[in-house]
């Protein structure tokens, strides 16, 4: 019987949650082996090395902050606001280790010290606005407002999380749902 392998996806998410832990320094081949409960050699199946595999975590990032989740929320159709909506509610949901808002603020601050990885955030953050853009100007004829609606929208996706402030008498969702009625207004 042959050994069972720890899928490469495996190798990715672990590599992610370390990621968002500890930064691009905590992505170590002993330590994720640890974490799966494998040997380190099962590593080498996959990616040449370190560098490979930090390549396919930001492939793997980008692609599930962009791609994945326009299709995920085009799949169901409907107008403009019906998507937003759905927009909204899967972002406010989600939690898969390419998503995770730890990741999010461990890759932008990555970016910070390395041009690859800025030029990387810069076209994920460019794709999201424009699908943004896309369904804000379906409704929204002001090109002003449309672009201050999408940079709100992108705004609270990646910063709502650190606002550690009271909303008042109000609840934190109830607050997010003011402002979802007025961007979809």
């Amino acid at each position: 019987m042959g050994t069972i392998r720890t899928p490469r996806d495996k190798w990715i998410e672990e590599g992610l949650r370390a990621l968002a832990s500890g930064g691009p320094e905590a992505v170590r081949v002993e330590v994720l082996a640890q974490a799966l409960g494998v040997s380190k050699g099962g590593f080498y199946g996959y990616f040449r090395n370190r560098a490979a595999l930090l390549e396919e975590m930001l492939d793997s990032w980008e692609r599930g902050v962009t791609e994945d989740v326009i299709e995920r929320i085009e799949r169901d159709g409907g107008d403009a606001r019906e998507r937003l909506g759905r927009l909204f509610d899967f972002v406010g949901s989600s939690e898969t280790p390419v998503t995770d808002p730890g990741v999010e603020l461990a890759i932008r601050d990555w970016a910070r010290r390395d041009t690859d990885v800025a030029r990387r955030l810069r076209g994920a953050d460019n794709r999201r606005m424009d699908y943004l853009r896309g369904l804000y100007g379906d409704f929204c004829p002001d090109e002003g407002e449309v672009e201050a609606r999408c940079l709100i929208t992108f705004s609270l996706r990646i910063g709502d999380h650190l606002i550690a402030a009271d909303n008042g008498p109000r609840s934190r969702g109830e607050v997010l749902g003011t402002i979802r009625k007025r961007l979809l207004g």
